[in-house]
């Protein structure tokens, strides 16, 4: 009876110790991998929760950091499409909006494709690969430049207040991983 209790427990100290560092590594993976990116610790908070599914595969960081930033924008999106149907808004602040959702709506679709090109590069190499990277680069430079500009709208003191507040707030944590997206990809290109 003993024998099978030590038994028992020398299995589920292995089968702990197997998962503890099963876990550990892709976690490990996502923080060095995100050392390179402008926001680390934003990177590594926004992607540790995926750590199984990424494991240590560059290119799964990279997709799934798109997915993350897609996702981000898509919330962006529709919290600002409900503050734009508020009654009593100004004019500058309606218009604020308006062009914010267009280029949000413009970051969803640049980030959208981007994450099918991934998805889709399956075994890229050459000329391939780099077009397929170019392209990417690309839809997730124009998706920063939208976010920006979207952020930019509301700079001024004739939009203070808690509209201009959560608003930016929203858009720089989508930029923020947008931006960290595109370093993951680069990264990805380079060990391609």
């Amino acid at each position: 009876m003993a024998a099978l209790k030590l038994i028992l427990l020398a299995a589920f100290l292995f089968l702990f110790n197997f998962t503890a560092n099963s876990t550990a590594l892709p976690t490990s993976f996502i923080k060095s991998s995100c050392k390179i990116t402008t926001y680390p610790q934003v990177c590594v908070t926004s992607l540790a929760v995926y750590a199984p599914t990424i494991k240590r595969s560059p290119q799964q960081l990279a997709q799934t950091a798109l997915s993350v930033s897609l996702d981000r924008a898509q919330s962006a999106h529709t919290f600002i499409t409900k503050l734009n149907k508020f009654k009593g808004l100004k004019p500058r602040e309606y218009a604020a909006l308006k062009d914010c959702l267009e280029e949000m709506s413009e970051t969803i679709d640049r980030i959208n494709k981007s994450v099918k090109e991934v998805k889709s590069m399956g075994s890229a190499r050459g000329k391939d690969f780099q077009w397929r990277m170019s392209n990417i680069e690309t839809w997730i430079s124009a998706a920063i430049t939208n976010e920006n500009t979207c952020a930019d709208g509301f700079a001024g003191r004739a939009l203070n207040g808690r509209i201009k507040t959560s608003i930016r707030a929203r858009v720089t944590h989508v930029t923020q991983v947008t931006s960290n997206a595109l370093a993951l990809i680069n990264q990805f290109a380079a060990k391609h």
